[in-house]
């Protein structure tokens, strides 16, 4: 196992410099000066090409993408152009608000999934299970940005249940997180069912059966252990796309985490805090995936051998 680990670790070391390579080189596409954009209109072009100088945008892609690399290893993400604060800092001040709501979200999807699809699995082509995957299907079919309107017009402005944005409390926390989830419920419910539907007429689930197992332990302790590894990828891979759709929900819901401070950033061509922010994405998102490699073994002991 750690010798797994460190290989996969290892193999993550690729993907992030391919990443750091790829913003940069979209941000050097994009049309607009940061420079003269930070300056204002009136800014004479000396004064241009000496902070171009100071700030290194002078220098050629390969050169400036070698020197960040080198001041990322040192745990240096520059300073944003914007504020001219350590990206570090700008990013330690929102990460957490972002991985509160990420993780309330997946709390939200992984307790509902499940027992949505445990439910609609138990009795296929029942009414509870047409409901369930109705509801699944609404729930993929919504884009987040239209069901967070659509929650903060209800909960917000119409029942006045909870506040329309902001954090501070758990009220702030709810409407955020539920349309986050929303998408991620639907998958993960289908996908519950449809892996325990494969698991219920094995022959070790006819033999439980035949010991005199009750119904509950069956389904628990046989059908829905076998089936968590393919919901578990799902889950993992659901948890790094929550972390990007965080982008939309943090913006409708005015909530001040990481997907915020990239919109902030990019309309203020902040290529800088750009960096760090996909940085910080990017590099969640493969830990989240190796966390789900790693637990597959603890889960299924079959993996192992």
């Amino acid at each position: 196992m750690p010798r797994f680990v460190a290989n996969r670790l290892l193999a993550l070391i690729p993907v992030l410099l391919g990443i750091i390579f790829v913003t940069m080189l979209v941000m050097d596409l994009i049309p607009g000066d940061p420079v003269a954009l930070m300056l204002g209109e009136n800014a004479r072009p000396e004064e241009v090409a000496a902070l171009r100088a100071k700030l290194g945008l002078d220098s050629p892609l390969l050169v400036r993408y070698a020197r960040y690399i080198v001041d990322v290893v040192q745990g240096d993400l520059g300073r944003s152009i914007l504020s001219n604060r350590p990206v570090t800092a700008e990013i330690g001040d929102v990460f957490p608000h972002t991985l509160r709501l990420t993780l309330a979200a997946m709390v939200l999807a992984v307790v509902l999934g499940i027992a949505s699809g445990v439910i609609s699995a138990i009795r296929p082509g029942g009414w509870m299970d047409a409901g369930v995957r109705l509801l699944s299907l609404i729930g993929l079919s919504m884009p987040i940005f239209w069901l967070g309107l659509v929650l903060i017009y209800v909960f917000a402005y119409y029942l006045r249940l909870f506040p329309v944005g902001g954090t501070g409390t758990w009220r702030h926390l709810a409407l955020p997180a539920l349309a986050l989830s929303a998408p991620s419920i639907g998958i993960v419910s289908r996908m519950t069912r449809s892996s325990m539907m494969e698991v219920m007429h094995e022959d070790y689930v006819r033999t439980a059966r035949a010991k005199g197992l009750n119904s509950s332990s069956v389904i628990l302790r046989h059908v829905l252990r076998t089936s968590l590894i393919p919901i578990i990828t799902v889950v993992g891979l659901q948890f790094g796309q929550m972390m990007g759709g965080a982008v939309l929900t943090e913006t409708v819901f005015a909530w001040p985490g990481l997907g915020r401070l990239t919109v902030l950033a990019i309309f203020a061509r902040d290529y800088v805090l750009l960096q760090g922010c996909v940085l910080v994405f990017a590099t969640s998102y493969v830990l989240i995936n190796l966390a789900v490699d790693i637990s597959y073994a603890y889960i299924d002991p079959r993996v192992r051998v």
